[in-house]
């Protein structure tokens, strides 16, 4: 199966890699968090279905689903299938408020 990531999931992906080594001086954990987020889109790719579905009012993102970072389980993989593509919406931190976030995600532009 073939994936995209969105410009909102790339800018998380980055968002946490400069936490991890400009907040927390840490270039071990950015490198491992990068692997262990193409491991996850991976098996995601493999097994789309193996994410909790999430319900929102967004009629968008129908169907959306989330799937732990292995070594970072706070953070969330979200993500929408269709018969050949997987598409990674966001990757979040589970303790921010990711409801209004993904509440506001449009999926006009890929």
């Amino acid at each position: 199966m073939k994936f995209i990531i969105r410009p909102t999931a790339r800018e998380d992906i980055l968002r946490q890699c400069r936490y991890y080594l400009v907040e927390q001086d840490a270039e071990d954990a950015a490198e491992r968090f990068l692997e262990a987020i193409q491991a996850a889109i991976k098996q995601l790719c493999k097994h789309p279905g193996i994410g909790t579905p999430k319900a929102l009012q967004n009629p968008a993102l129908a169907g959306l689903r989330s799937w732990p970072v292995k070594g970072f389980s706070a953070i969330r993989v979200y993500y929408l299938t269709s018969e050949k593509m997987l598409r990674i919406v966001r990757v979040l931190h589970g303790k921010r408020d990711i409801n209004p976030m993904l509440e506001d995600e449009s999926m006009d532009y890929e």
